[in-house]
């Protein structure tokens, strides 16, 4: 049966800290009292206050512990109830508004047990509220709950004094059977998350991360939850163990429990109609409405959860958008969408700038007996209609996946592909650079929408959204070796004979062939090998010319870098250029931290620094993160020249004038190229007479989805390749390369 325990009415709001946990010589006050910075100078209720308050239909057990400001109205305050130390800021007859709701300053119709108010604060039909401390304007108005314990947390995955350790919060990330399972804490960042999914072998480390955030919070018992100023919250339900930040706006909600809601005036949080919290933290900026439900969660900032959606066991990064759907036990990287009922994203690793289409059930079918499995995709990760993949499955950047059931576990290191199935012909086919093929607008527009719609106030984190980075360079590289391969032994496979030697020059006939453009290669059909764990053959689409696209990426990448570092430095000599480049660049591996790329020596030097002692706390990690984002604009230089060497054979700082100029002219071809490339993917929606089915005219479909002439995209791409044209002119005169004319650098 229901145990319900019977106390002394006079009790009421007194005692909070259960006196085993209370330290010597502190009262029950001596943590609200530290966590109450709004300088208000509290006094004791005059007679003829106390006097107004009871013909107010105001009760009290104890007048004396009703304290108030100097400018305190008593005539605002009517038919509450006041149990233990109440502190109560100036009351003016004044009325806040907010989005047409209006009510008069003051205290009405609240039960309220030992919180303090701010000034000019509306607590209006709050059946029950405790343990609080409000700022000042705050509106609290047909609230049925608001109440915290003395052991609240707010989302915080720490323990409290006494508490024993199952009674610590995780977040079962990656994985459904908790092998990555990681500790939520206010502060989180994208690449904390995961690095602690990570080296799980390495208990040392692992215990490094759980003492790093037991430290960085307060195991006392007694804080108060907080509601910062300006906040509005009205007609919810239940909201226990929550803190608030200031300008936050709550409406309707269900039930938010062991919650911290962070807001600012600069980035305001909001929670509407039907909502229910538990477990969870909630960054700065986010806006979570209609019916959402989040367990174990953390949403970072400016992200968004709406219309019935489910976040389970899951981290989602910045300026992400989930709708409708339900995710379960995953990590997701900053800038993410999935807006359809139906999608499904589960156990699932994914690298950000993603996009997950109706029908997309990612990770729904296991193929162990047990929970066990993953699926992790680099950035641009992008599963279409109805698509069902198994675990485990592992894919490139930027991946593109076809309306299908994929019945087995799928391995894709090429970047930029589409996968699809050939079910006449039961077959695989993954067609590398698909997305310049045949798509290079919504390519282009991404990489700016992300960087355009990047609302984060603090930017301290270096999030990266080209699609031309360390990460996709070094993925090309492995798929122009594979490229190699496949083509020298699909091209062994069709001969009659073969002899040793040419199996085991595979890679070199492939590459000569290739390299030659050989017109064989126009017939002759090639496949990849450890793609899909089955015996069906997997057929790979345009690979000659995806080779040749690849090696064009890495030499406009690299000229790109060079452009930006002879800018930065204000260099005005091909010798000072040379001075500042590496002799012997490395090709590092690269890795996708939360959305911050870092090389995979400095993220084994990270985890050594923590495992050492060296690094002693979150705070050194994250300045450990900005250390990497100082150097990043450098690290990617050295990277680009190392990979141009290792593709190209050319050491760019011993190279001659000669191959400079080249290198030069030959990114401003490549720009032109993608730049005519996005208007005529684009033009293709103007240009399929089944597109113009629903329009009178022309003029009427002009309307409707604007016209090309006048699209800011693309003509902000003409003015961009403009510039950059003018760019390498400049360079190219002030280098005095052949063509060029000495001319002082325009900086």
């Amino acid at each position: 049966m229901n145990e319900i325990r019977k106390s002394p009415v006079d009790s009421l709001g007194y005692n909070f800290i259960t006196p085993t946990w209370l330290p010597k010589g502190k009262d029950e006050y001596y943590l609200r009292n530290k966590q109450n910075n709004s300088g208000i100078q509290y006094r004791q209720l005059t007679a003829h206050e106390i006097e107004a308050l009871v013909r107010n239909r105001n009760t009290s057990d104890n007048w004396g512990n009703i304290l108030v400001s100097e400018a305190f109205n008593a005539e605002l305050v009517q038919d509450c109830k006041f149990f233990g130390l109440v502190r109560i800021g100036k009351l003016e007859p004044y009325y806040l508004e907010f989005h047409n709701l209006r009510r008069p300053v003051g205290l009405y119709n609240s039960t309220i047990i030992s919180c303090d108010f701010g000034h000019n604060v509306v607590v209006d039909n709050v059946n029950y509220i405790s343990h609080y401390i409000v700022g000042s304007d705050v509106m609290l108005v047909n609230v049925n709950e608001i109440a915290t314990t003395e052991y609240a947390k707010f989302g915080n995955g720490i323990l409290k004094e006494g508490e024993s350790e199952n009674r610590r919060i995780w977040m079962e990330v990656c994985n459904e059977n908790g092998g990555r399972n990681i500790i939520p804490f206010v502060g989180m960042l994208p690449g904390d998350a995961f690095i602690w999914t990570r080296f799980r072998d390495n208990h040392i480390f692992q215990q490094k991360l759980i003492e790093f955030t037991d430290k960085a919070f307060d195991h006392h018992r007694g804080f108060y939850g907080t509601i910062g100023e300006r906040t509005v919250i009205k007609n919810c339900r239940i909201l226990k163990d929550v803190n608030i930040g200031s300008d936050a706006y709550l409406k309707g909600a269900n039930k938010i429990k062991n919650v911290t809601i962070h807001s600012s005036a600069e980035a305001k949080s909001q929670i509407g109609e039907g909502c229910e919290l538990v477990n969870g933290i909630v960054d700065y900026g986010c806006r979570i409405f209609y019916g959402v439900k989040a367990v174990r969660f953390y949403m970072s900032s400016h992200s968004q959860l709406k219309y019935g959606a489910r976040l389970i066991n899951s981290f989602l990064g910045n300026n992400s958008t989930i709708s409708c759907c339900e995710v379960l036990n995953s990590l997701i990287f900053p800038a993410h969408e999935q807006h359809h009922n139906n999608s499904f994203l589960c156990a699932a690793l994914l690298g950000g700038q993603s996009n997950m289409a109706a029908g997309a059930t990612i990770g729904s079918n296991h193929n162990s007996r047990s929970a066990d499995g993953e699926i992790a995709a680099g950035r641009g990760f992008w599963p279409g209609l109805c698509v069902s993949l198994k675990h485990n499955s592992l894919f490139a950047s930027f991946s593109i996946i076809a309306k299908g059931d994929y019945p087995a576990e799928l391995s894709i290191p090429i970047p930029f592909s589409l996968i699809s199935q050939d079910l006449s012909n039961d077959q695989m086919q993954v067609m590398p650079g698909y997305w310049f093929f045949h798509n290079m607008y919504a390519l282009a527009r991404n990489s700016w929408k992300y960087t355009d719609r990047d609302k984060r106030t603090d930017k301290s984190s270096l999030i990266e959204y080209d699609y031309l980075a360390p990460d996709t360079i070094n993925e090309m590289i492995r798929s122009i070796d594979l490229f190699c391969e496949w083509t020298g032994k699909s091209y062994l496979a069709q001969k009659e004979k073969t002899t040793k030697k040419e199996i085991a020059d595979a890679y070199a006939i492939g590459k000569k062939l290739l390299e030659d453009k050989d017109p064989i290669l126009d017939t002759l059909v090639i496949y990849g090998e450890g793609l899909e764990n089955s015996h069906r053959k997997v057929k790979i689409l345009k690979l000659p010319k995806a080779y040749h696209l690849f090696k064009e990426l890495i030499q406009y990448h690299v000229a790109k870098q060079l452009i930006h570092h002879i800018h930065f430095h204000k260099l005005t000599s091909l010798e000072e250029l040379k001075q500042t480049l590496p002799a012997n660049p490395l090709l590092h591996e690269w890795v996708n931290t939360g959305g911050q790329l870092i090389t995979a020596s400095q993220i084994e030097k990270l985890k050594n620094s923590i495992c050492s002692g060296k690094i002693k706390s979150w705070k050194q990690v994250h300045e450990y993160y900005q250390q990497q984002a100082d150097n990043y604009a450098t690290d990617k230089l050295h990277h680009s020249i190392a990979a141009y060497k290792k593709v190209f054979g050319i050491n760019i700082k011993k190279a001659s004038e000669d191959i400079l100029r080249n290198l030069l002219t030959s990114s401003i071809t490549t720009r032109e190229w993608m730049t005519a490339s996005i208007y005529q993917s684009r033009s293709k929606d103007y240009q399929n007479k089944f597109r113009q089915l629903l329009y009178g005219n022309k003029s009427e479909m002009e309307e409707v989805i604007g016209k090309l002439s006048t699209n800011s995209f693309i003509l902000q791409e003409k003015e961009s390749l403009e510039t950059f044209r003018k760019e390498v002119a400049k360079m190219m005169r002030v280098f005095k390369l052949p063509g060029g004319k000495k001319r002082k650098y325009d900086l």
